[in-house]
Order: C-alpha cells, then structure tokens, then sequence
C-alpha cells in the first residue's frame, strides 16, 4: 500500500465543486471515477480544499492510497489520458502514508480577479467579477492590511459553515491592478467557507467608497457575517497553489 499525491488543476465552470454531492458532477467524483479505472481497485481521494460551484484552481491537492505498482509520478501521465480536458494533474507523487492534505501544516493561496471596466469582455465573463463603477484600490489596499495576521474571521465565513475555531492566519494580501483587470492574492494557513469570497466582498466595498479602510477592523471585532460585504462570485476565484513546508519531495 502508498499513498499517492495528485496536484490539480481545473477549470470549474461545469462543475458543482470539488466535493462529491447529489445534484451535480464534481470533481472529486470524476478523479475517483478515473482513478478506479485506471487502476483496477476502488480509489476515494482526499482532497485538501472543497472548492465551490465555479471555483477554478491551479493546483488543488488530493491523495489516495493504492496498491498499484505504477510509481507515484508516472500516475499523472496516465491519468491525464483519461480525464476530460478541464482537469489536468499538474504532478503525482509518493508520500508517506500519515500525510493528510488538510490537516499538515501548509500554505494556501488563493487568487481573485475583477474585471473593473466600462464593458464587460466575453472571454473573462467565466473567470473574473465584473464591475462597473471604478473601485479605488489604494483604499482597498488600505483595508486589507486589517486582515493580515492572526485574527477571528467570524464576521468573513458563511453562516453554513460547522467549523468551531474560526481563528485563522493570513499572511499577506496583495492588490494589483493591471489596466482594467484588478488581481487579488490572499494567503494564509488555512480559510473558512466562503472566507476569500467574503473579504473579497467586503473589500469592494470599499473601493466603491461604501465603507471606509478603517471599517474592516470594525468588521473584524464584531464577529458577525452581517457585519461584512457581500460574497464575490464564485467565477473569479481560483485556488493558485498549497505549499507543505515539512514535505520533502524527492523528485526534485
């Protein structure tokens, strides 16, 4: 028996997420799907980040156990002949068989794209939030840097969620604009349900001018969802990577 690590990556326009789930195909159950009959036995992946309904991502991660005597690497090579060409795995690998993708330590980066223009553009009406009126990013800026750090980030997490510590750690926030296209960074060691969408929202906001820079911090301290933004909608957010400091790869 090993276990196998899968990078992912996926376009998740006709997807009902990454979680298996009743009313629509995932992407968890297209990889299990695949995996059992590429390698002749029963596979349920693990995956490290449940992304939403049309939620994009360039390098989800999953593993599995096998007892295949495919090595690890040569997994994604043949497992790309077989996927449909929304999902491609980036990189497979053998890990040790106690690694678990959501509960080692790891770094996880999200990246959030607004289209902040005169007129929509067809071609990224799939992967970016398209806005009208002009949004001020030095005051986005501004209220961003309420968020990096230790905080409680009750007030940015869905009432849904059945999570019970809400504290997390963001590390860094950086905003970007390029012409019209606003980009977005967020990492952190671990996020809540709907959490980048949520101070992506509230964030907005601010560059609308409804709330000033220094709200964010209000928002935080009150530890209520109805106190923050609106959720962002799930096209322009795309999980970029998940780093796992303490794993060795060997293949490099």
């Amino acid at each position: 028996m090993k276990r196998v690590m899968l990078e992912i990556a996926y376009d998740g326009t006709n997807y009902c997420g990454w979680q298996i789930q009743p009313n629509g195909i995932t992407v968890e159950e297209i990889i299990n799907k695949t995996l059992t009959e590429l390698l002749k036995e029963p596979i349920f992946v693990i995956g490290a980040s449940r992304t939403d309904s049309g939620v994009h991502a360039l390098g989800n991660v999953a593993v599995f156990d096998t007892n295949t005597k495919i090595p690890g690497e040569k997994i994604s090579f043949a497992l790309n002949q077989r996927l449909p060409k929304d999902i491609v795995i980036q990189k497979s690998r053998e890990v040790p068989l106690d690694f678990h993708p959501r509960y080692c330590n790891s770094r996880k980066t999200y990246e959030y794209r607004i289209l902040n223009s005169r007129f929509p553009i067809p071609t990224e009406r799939l992967y970016s939030y398209f806005i009208y009126y002009p949004l001020d990013t030095d005051a986005m800026k501004k209220a961003a840097e309420y968020l990096v750090g230790e905080h409680d980030f009750k007030s940015f997490c869905s009432n849904r969620t059945q999570v019970v510590d809400t504290i997390r750690r963001v590390y860094d926030i950086n905003i970007e604009r390029n012409k019209d296209m606003i980009d977005i960074t967020i990492s952190g060691n671990g996020f809540l349900y709907n959490m980048v969408r949520i101070i992506v929202g509230t964030l907005v906001k601010v560059g609308l001018g409804v709330y000033p820079p220094e709200h964010v911090h209000e928002i935080l301290e009150k530890k209520d969802r109805m106190a923050a933004g609106p959720k962002a909608p799930a096209q322009g957010l795309m999980l970029k990577c998940i780093e796992y400091p303490d794993l060795v790869d060997e293949n490099k």
